[in-house]
């Protein structure tokens, strides 16, 4: 069944999702503010000078690509460490894609999608690895899905709940 998911209005009381939870978006006029945006609670809380969508939109969106970023950096490192065949921890680049969470170049870098924040951890670790299988097998083979098997043995159950988050967790 798809959800029909209206287009994000960037005001108070619509729902935003970071690492699988859900919060309330909660826009705060604060003229003297330049603008930032931080999690309070159950809120993800946006102070803007005029509380303005534009603004309000771009806040949002440089707070999940700043927690992706750091997010994506943290688990790659923790990741790479159970993987024997990886010598170096790849370089990574964030591209905001309509349908993908990933990719990774035949250069071998990895490339993930900043909304990839808004899913579950187990999720992300899925995405993650599944790059890094591709560093060493550049197709879906078999020999690929052995490889994510052997590093993550329920990585089937993670995809099926991304590929059912899809459609929320990409409306940006």
């Amino acid at each position: 069944m798809n959800l029909h998911v209206l287009p994000r209005e960037y005001v108070s009381g619509e729902s935003y999702f970071y690492l699988g939870r859900r919060y309330l978006l909660k826009v705060i006029e604060s003229p003297g503010e330049s603008g930032r945006t931080k999690l309070a609670g159950r809120y993800l809380q946006v102070f803007s000078p005029p509380a303005e969508q534009a603004l309000v939109k771009r806040f949002v969106k440089g707070w999940y690509r700043a927690r992706a970023k750091e997010l994506f950096a943290r688990r790659l490192s923790a990741l790479a460490e159970q993987i024997v065949w990886l010598r170096d921890i790849p370089p990574v680049k964030l591209l905001t894609m309509r349908i993908q969470w990933g990719s990774c170049s035949p250069s071998g870098v990895v490339v993930l999608n900043p909304n990839l924040v808004k899913a579950p951890r187990e999720c992300v670790d899925y995405v993650i690895l599944h790059e890094l299988c591709h560093l060493k097998e550049h197709n879906h083979s078999q020999k690929f899905y052995r490889l994510l098997t052997e590093l993550m043995p329920d990585w089937e159950k993670h995809k099926i709940r991304l590929d059912g988050l899809a459609e929320t967790l990409l409306n940006d």
